[in-house]
């Protein structure tokens, strides 16, 4: 492969039954061999935190840090192939926000995949503001999961100065309003990974109206197949050779410079 790239949306797992893939008896992909498996692919780093195994005695704040612990360990293990994510939730807000503290003084700088789930999937609630005041005075990016109905915009005009990286595009009706939250902040950017970069001149259309800048590769590995987003990317003529290594790395390098980290 002839471009670097920078998987900006992945889930690695630290124990065999976190590998979250829907077919994962029929691929031998373990905690051991991930580095090895997407490298073949062209993959020479991934971004996110690790899937780990939940202690049934411990809160939802406890299991957060310890799940940030073994993510921590999990990127040590693979010597500079994993550069950590960490989780927050607004469930736990003083918690969370001790933990931005905590991980910033460990030289992290990015938070996510934040994944809502039931009465925390409306993103304009006053729970995530918090969380993102102090991600922001931390000088942190957040990735935060994508639906058709999350209210992610109310976010983005609250937080005009975050880092907000929307994971999956979605489909035509999902992806337009990423575009138009892309009006609203300069600082907010659409990871690639999940539904939508299948769809033929999605990543055109987005490139035409905003720029190559606003866009980041992402596979949402191990529940997606990352070899068909490398094709997607590297492999289209439609798309140009400078539009290709910003989507593919540069774009992503930049981002965790203006957070103070080079990788």
């Amino acid at each position: 492969m002839k471009y670097e790239i920078i998987d900006f949306h992945t889930h690695p797992f630290t124990f065999p039954e976190g590998n979250i893939s829907a077919h994962r008896e029929y691929i031998d992909i373990t905690p051991e061999n991930t580095p090895e498996y997407l490298n073949k692919v062209g993959i020479s780093k991934i971004v996110g935190s690790a899937v780990t195994k939940r202690d049934a005695n411990l809160s939802l704040a406890e299991n957060m840090v310890k799940s940030n612990n073994e993510t921590i360990s999990l990127a040590k293990k693979y010597e500079g192939f994993l550069i950590p994510g960490f989780q927050v939730h607004p469930a736990c807000v003083k918690e969370s926000c001790l933990e931005i503290e905590r991980m910033y003084n460990k030289g992290l700088r990015y938070i996510g995949e934040i994944v809502p789930h039931g009465e925390w999937c409306d993103f304009s609630r006053k729970e995530y503001d918090e969380i993102l005041d102090t991600a922001l005075a931390f000088n942190m990016m957040v990735n935060i999961h994508s639906t058709d109905t999350d209210n992610i915009e109310e976010l983005v005009k609250k937080h005009p100065k975050n880092i907000i990286i929307a994971a999956h595009p979605g489909e035509k009706e999902r992806f337009l309003k990423h575009l138009e939250r892309m009006k609203l902040s300069e600082n907010f950017y659409l990871d690639l990974s999940g539904t939508g970069i299948f769809r033929l001149g999605l990543i055109n259309r987005g490139i035409k109206e905003f720029g190559a800048e606003r866009f980041l590769f992402g596979t949402d590995f191990p529940v997606c197949t990352p070899s068909m987003y490398v094709g997607g990317i590297a492999f289209d003529p439609s798309i140009s050779e400078n539009d290709k290594e910003l989507i593919l790395s540069k774009n992503a390098k930049r981002l965790f410079k203006e957070c103070g980290v080079n990788i």
